[in-house]
């Protein structure tokens, strides 16, 4: 891909196997079944393999870039145990720049701590954050949604991981999961703010296309809690876990002070991203590529046997509607200046009327340069972040604004400022959250 000089960089790791695929999942994942040693499996011998390439090659490359954070997602980064893992880093360390205090963590299941010493052994082999996937602490919305744990199971993980001396935990949790009531919900958050983890992340339920969970509800065996009932899960669950302590500093992320995920508040900061692992993406010097979905694919364009990855050049236009898109996902939002120094344009000259519209019903804020999505704005964030889509798409091929154009963060003063503008296109209406 050619040498590239960078300030720093992220490493995402796809680790693609899990005992059993659960019924809401759409990630790309190989089921090994319930009785393999995984480090038995032929797959994952090849796998582990073909990484240890990848990341020699990427080395090559990358490698002076400084690494500031190391991801294990999945599938089940912890089916593989403390020795691969360990291994894993210390090629990394070998071919690149670790920064002095690097984030490295791992996804791993409850179920998946119970072997002696695991918890430790991950330690040891560097992982020093761990994300364990409880989803919940019910066991008739845990066998729902195909989870291969129980609630006792989360529990017994945390205390191994506390025991074993991990300071840096996340918990994983859904919501508006069928059958789920608000007072289940907020139960559930009372429940996991006992066991007091630094880090807890809440998603709302996507049904995913092609998913067992996408058939029940379609043939009418499984119903979604009402909308105003999700909008409420949401404001109340947010405003309880704040009352106790965890900044809510992304729509779906809490933390204690100091503890904020650095892997993915990087993605949120449009930071470069080095994507290892078959279906993993990359994101460097505005250039993105995919891997192969398919172990034998992606083991086969390493080798040289295959055309490699299609690179996509991303243009102006492109990196400035991922800017909009992913520093509103964030409590602190989209800084105005950085939006007009990577596209000459004023975000709130040309937005103006939906600004307005949007600050007039709650669900935005404009403080200190900041234009940010309140608690009301985020549970319709798409829709919000689709009206401005459409809007900067027309206005970004216009080019950069004049020298001495008004700045519309002056010209849009809190008083005066959000005003209609006399012209301009329809806006598709945004159906505010009634909780």
């Amino acid at each position: 891909m050619g040498h590239y000089s960078q300030t720093k960089m992220l490493i995402y790791i796809h680790v693609p196997f899990c005992r059993s695929r659960c019924n809401y999942c759409a990630f790309h994942s190989v089921p090994l079944g319930r009785g393999l040693v995984p480090a038995r499996s032929p797959e994952v011998r090849d796998y582990v393999d073909t990484l240890f390439l990848e990341i020699a090659r990427q080395a090559d490359a990358y490698g002076q870039i400084p690494v500031e954070s190391v991801f294990f997602g999945g599938g089940t980064p912890s089916l593989l145990p403390p020795k691969i893992i360990g291994a894993i880093m210390e090629r990394i360390a070998r071919g690149f720049k670790l920064a002095p205090k690097l984030e490295v963590s791992l996804e791993a299941n409850p179920e998946s701590l119970r072997a002696p010493r695991a918890a430790s052994g991950y330690l040891a082999a560097g992982v020093n954050r761990l994300s364990l996937g409880i989803q919940s602490l019910d066991e008739r919305l845990l066998d729902l949604l195909g989870r291969p744990h129980k609630a006792q199971d989360c529990f017994n993980s945390i205390l191994a991981a506390r025991e074993a001396g991990f300071a840096n935990l996340n918990l994983d949790l859904i919501w508006g999961l069928p059958g789920q009531s608000v007072r289940q919900w907020l139960q559930t958050l009372k429940d996991v703010v006992r066991l007091a983890p630094e880090h807890i992340s809440t998603y709302g339920l996507s049904v995913e296309s092609g998913t067992a969970l996408e058939l029940s509800i379609e043939q009418g065996q499984l119903s979604l809690p009402p909308e105003r009932d999700q909008n409420i899960m949401f404001t109340e669950g947010a405003a309880y876990l704040e009352a106790h302590g965890y900044l809510h500093y992304e729509i779906s992320n809490f933390a204690r002070m100091g503890f904020t995920c650095r892997h993915n508040l990087g993605y949120w900061q449009g930071e470069d991203y080095l994507g290892l692992g078959p279906s993993a993406t990359s994101t460097i010097a505005g250039q993105r590529w995919t891997n192969a979905a398919s172990q034998k694919v992606w083991g086969a364009r390493l080798a040289g046997q295959v055309p490699g990855p299609e690179i996509e050049r991303l243009d102006l236009t492109n990196r400035a509607l991922e800017m909009i898109m992913l520093r509103l996902r964030t409590s602190q939002g989209l800084r105005l200046k950085d939006y007009r120094e990577l596209t000459g344009r004023d975000f709130l000259r040309d937005q103006q009327r939906l600004v307005q519209a949007l600050h007039e019903n709650g669900l935005i804020r404009l403080r200190n340069g900041y234009l940010r999505l309140t608690r009301k704005g985020m549970i319709v964030s798409n829709a919000i972040i689709g009206n401005i889509f459409e809007r900067a798409k027309k206005t970004l091929q216009e080019g950069p604004l004049p020298e001495g154009a008004e700045a519309g963060d002056k010209a849009l003063a809190p008083q005066a400022a959000l005003r209609l503008a006399e012209a301009g296109p329809e806006i598709r209406p945004v159906v505010f959250p009634q909780a």
